[in-house]
């Protein structure tokens, strides 16, 4: 498989614990919180009985990396969540990379890519 340059961006964990500040996902029916104070990027997830994200999704972390071209990331893969926008400025998708969810993150305005503040990298 051809390689791909790409950045740390969070982990994700699912949990079932209400946490402080969490933010509610309307569309996809879950609450996240944690990232914009982590220094790590840790963001926890707590999803609706009825969330539409998939199983893998709402029950193993994910990590999840900053891509600049989301086509050529998801060539080849096993696409568990198609590219989608859930805010203004991100496309992201989930894949399932040996037996885990991974997410990739691609900004597409300039004050998105701020937001991404994590550096570390590999490619």
């Amino acid at each position: 498989m051809k390689k791909f340059k790409f950045r740390y961006h969070h982990l994700g964990i699912p949990t079932d614990q209400k946490k402080e500040n969490e933010v509610y996902h309307e569309r996809l029916k879950f609450y996240h919180s944690g990232y914009e104070s982590s220094e790590f990027g840790i963001e926890w997830m707590r999803f609706d009985e009825d969330s539409p994200m998939p199983e893998l999704v709402k029950t193993i972390p994910h990590v999840a990396f900053v891509v600049h071209d989301m086509d050529e990331a998801l060539k080849g893969r096993n696409i568990l969540v198609p590219p989608n926008s859930p805010s203004a400025g991100i496309l992201v998708a989930m894949i399932e990379e040996n037996g885990a969810p991974v997410e990739f993150l691609q900004f597409t305005t300039r004050e998105t890519k701020r937001k991404s503040r994590t550096t570390m990298s590999h490619g």
